[in-house]
């Protein structure tokens, strides 16, 4: 590798592109935010990759461009892959952290579906705060829709219709089916039964 160092580039990808041609990543400053952002110093990472502490410093110093092949060793070290490196987002633009006041209910009464984020536009997973009143269900007449979905019961008892098959569910118990199946939730209990559940795509 550290041939491979000495013998690269010693301008970073698209560092002085010419005039009205798009620049490339940076790859030295994505380096180091990401390592950065696992929590490894320059010294663990190189440990961890198989190369030397200058060569990792020479890149996020963007003093070099490392091949694909110099690249990919280093990357062996998150792991992560060459693509997902070059694009994915070091600082998400989305709300991560919320609140339980900030979940969004859809429903109200006696089934309470407590929706993560205010849209699920653009998500690739929906998920549910969900608590059941005693009897309380989803509704005479089974859902159906394209997508699968799955949930842990946290607290009480959940019965569970899917496709023709019924099963009563306690605190620890888990599901996952393909949503096209007929489905229903019930709480046959006398306490509220609490569920927190996920389902892709999302369904509201």
């Amino acid at each position: 590798m550290a041939g491979d160092a000495r013998r690269a580039h010693r301008s970073a990808p698209g560092a002085d592109a010419p005039e009205g041609e798009e620049k490339g990543p940076d790859i030295g400053a994505r380096l180091r935010e990401l390592r950065v952002m696992h929590g490894f110093s320059q010294r663990e990472l190189a440990k961890r990759a198989g190369v030397t502490n200058g060569t990792i410093s020479l890149i996020e110093q963007n003093r070099i461009s490392p091949s694909v092949g110099s690249l990919k060793k280093v990357l062996d070290g998150f792991p992560i892959s060459i693509a997902d490196f070059l694009t994915l987002d070091m600082k998400p633009r989305a709300k991560v952290f919320y609140q339980a006041k900030e979940l969004r209910e859809i429903a109200g009464g006696p089934v309470s579906l407590r929706l993560l984020g205010r849209d699920t536009r653009g998500r690739a997973i929906q998920m549910m705060h969900e608590r059941y009143a005693p009897d309380a269900d989803t509704g005479d007449e089974m859902l159906s829709h394209a997508g699968e979905e799955c949930g842990i019961v946290i607290s009480g008892v959940l019965e569970l219709t899917v496709g023709g098959e019924v099963r009563r569910l306690v605190a620890g118990d888990a599901y996952y089916f393909d949503s096209r199946l007929p489905h229903r939730f019930h709480n046959p209990g006398t306490i509220d039964c609490v569920v927190v559940s996920a389902c892709t795509p999302p369904s509201f």
